[in-house]
């Protein structure tokens, strides 16, 4: 057996953390959770989406995410609509105070995630990128 500190997805969690500390005090500072962030990108970068594939997208449980999309609701970030084509299919997208929101704060972030490739070397951040992209297309 692997020693403990050897452990892939031990050492997978700990660079986690660490990328998370460039962007965990900006997140705090909006009043948003990571995943909640992560909701809003891929609602961003997808328009609209079913919450079973917002919860693939973003890795997050459906229960759980249930009760993000419950609280960015009330927040204002997200509406719910039921699809035209089928009623029974319910869409989450953004809303206006959420696009306004990416405006103000996307520049932060993309300060924030320039000063960690600066921190972690261009070359290696792409490397790992694409290790990264591999090791998730691995099914057992």
């Amino acid at each position: 057996m692997r020693k403990f500190e050897d452990s892939i997805p031990l050492q997978l969690l700990k660079a986690r953390e660490a990328s998370m500390q460039f962007f965990r005090p900006l997140l705090q500072k909006n009043n948003l959770t990571e995943q909640q962030w992560r909701v809003l990108r891929a609602l961003k970068a997808n328009d609209e989406l079913e919450s079973k594939q917002l919860a693939d997208l973003c890795c997050i449980l459906s229960p759980s995410l249930t009760g993000i999309i419950k609280r960015l609701e009330q927040q204002g970030f997200i509406e719910r609509r039921k699809s035209a084509e089928d009623q029974r299919r319910t869409l989450i997208k953004l809303t206006e105070q959420a696009l306004q929101l990416f405006e103000q704060i996307s520049p932060e972030v993309d300060a924030h995630y320039q000063l960690f490739a600066e921190r972690f070397g261009e070359d290696k951040l792409e490397q790992l990128s694409k290790l990264l992209q591999e090791l998730a297309s691995i099914k057992p």
